[in-house]
């Protein structure tokens, strides 16, 4: 969302949105109670910020465990530096099968990929899908041996001052 798509928020949408992002299944009754506000107002400011872009889509949050999704890798690519080579070599990568997240980065590698899989063999499958990307030059592959995994949240990394300018917009 650039500056001039901004939302305008008020205090009751920042709370409300503090409370969907830790369970988003919640009632909207949990919800009126907590807010004290109306079922209707809540479901208002819902679709208002999902037609802003603001929550940007609702998913089930599956176990990848659950699956046998149990080994993780972290790899790091070089790539040739042509006309457009971020958005395609990353739009490609992303289109591996079993990659999570693709980031576009400054320093030593150009882009760094974590993908799950089940076993050696889809590992190596991966692997081979990314460098057969035209352009990519070199990988370089962490297997992640234990994951320590908070839940990724956006609400407490906004500051305070981020907070009241977007109250104040």
């Amino acid at each position: 969302m650039s500056d001039s798509d901004a939302v305008d928020f008020d205090e009751m949408d920042l709370e409300l949105l503090r409370c969907v992002e830790s369970d988003f299944d919640v009632s909207l009754d949990v919800l009126s109670d907590k807010l004290g506000l109306s079922k209707s107002a809540i479901h208002y400011r819902l679709n208002k910020l999902k037609d802003n872009g603001v929550i940007r889509g609702v998913t089930a949050d599956l176990d990848p465990l659950s699956f046998g999704l149990d080994m993780v890798a972290i790899t790091e690519l070089t790539v040739r530096h042509e006309e457009g080579y971020s958005e395609d070599i990353g739009t490609a990568l992303a289109a591996v099968d079993g990659v999570e997240q693709v980031y576009y980065t400054m320093g030593n590698v150009d882009f760094v990929a974590i993908f799950r899989v089940q076993d050696r063999a889809q590992m190596n499958d991966v692997i081979d899908e990314m460098v057969g990307i035209d352009g990519v030059n070199e990988t370089s592959s962490r297997f992640v041996m234990d994951e320590i995994q908070p839940e990724a949240k956006v609400m407490p990394s906004v500051s305070e001052s981020v907070e009241e300018s977007l109250l104040s917009d």
